[in-house]
């Protein structure tokens, strides 16, 4: 597994060629990253009940919103999934801090591209795991009407705080830091690409991006 820093500088709003000295100083940080930390993850899949709303049977999880539903239509099964880089990440971005802001934030913008390439693998772990089935895109708390109380829901049934050592805040954020969790449908049938663009963002309306007339090509 490796990053690719074009991910990175797409954090840091960085467009164009980069700067020399920023892409040497944002490679040290990511080889210092993937050197010290690896994502860990859990999944699993469950059959999907098609009703009013998709229901993960087993999971005893319903989920709202016309995103999940119009992802999951062709699905007869749906995984959930938790990536992180857990504590080993913001012991590392506490030391980068006191050596100075703008190394912790280089290594804070590799550190998203990290636990992205870890649900990469995790996306590639499950394609193998059923090879006759299509996935579609994951799709996470907060994308569209998803809403993010799924969180803890998403959590719970994964154990993840046992297992990855995962909290769910009162505000709904996860601890530590750089954990993603997401739903990833299966289906007998290729799906098509759904995850694109400003409209499925629950950020659309204060991201810095579209302020400035670009997007970050999520």
């Amino acid at each position: 597994m490796r990053l690719d820093l074009r991910e990175p500088l797409r954090y840091l709003g960085v467009r164009g060629e980069p700067d020399p000295a920023l892409l040497a100083l944002l490679s040290a940080a990511a080889d210092k990253l993937t050197r010290t930390v690896e994502p860990r993850w859990v999944w699993r899949a469950y059959p999907l009940i098609h009703g009013e709303l998709p229901v993960l049977e087993g999971a005893g999880l319903t989920l709202p919103g016309a995103l999940a539903a119009r992802m999951l239509a062709e699905c007869s099964q749906a995984v959930l999934l938790a990536c992180t880089l857990g504590a080993g990440f913001e012991a590392l971005l506490r030391a980068e801090q006191a050596r100075g802001m703008d190394r912790a934030a280089l290594l804070d913008a590799c550190g998203s591209a990290w636990v992205e390439a870890g649900c990469d693998e995790v996306q590639a772990e499950i394609s193998d795991r059923f090879p006759d089935l299509y996935l579609t895109d994951r799709f996470s708390p907060g994308y569209g009407d998803l809403p993010l109380s799924l969180q803890r829901d998403i959590c719970g049934s994964l154990d993840a705080p046992r297992r990855l050592g995962v909290q769910v805040t009162d505000s709904l954020l996860l601890n530590p830091s750089k954990t993603v969790t997401a739903v990833i449908g299966l289906s007998d049938r290729p799906q098509p690409a759904r995850i694109r663009g400003c409209g499925f963002c629950n950020l659309r309306e204060t991201c810095q991006y579209r302020k400035g007339g670009k997007t970050c090509g999520a």
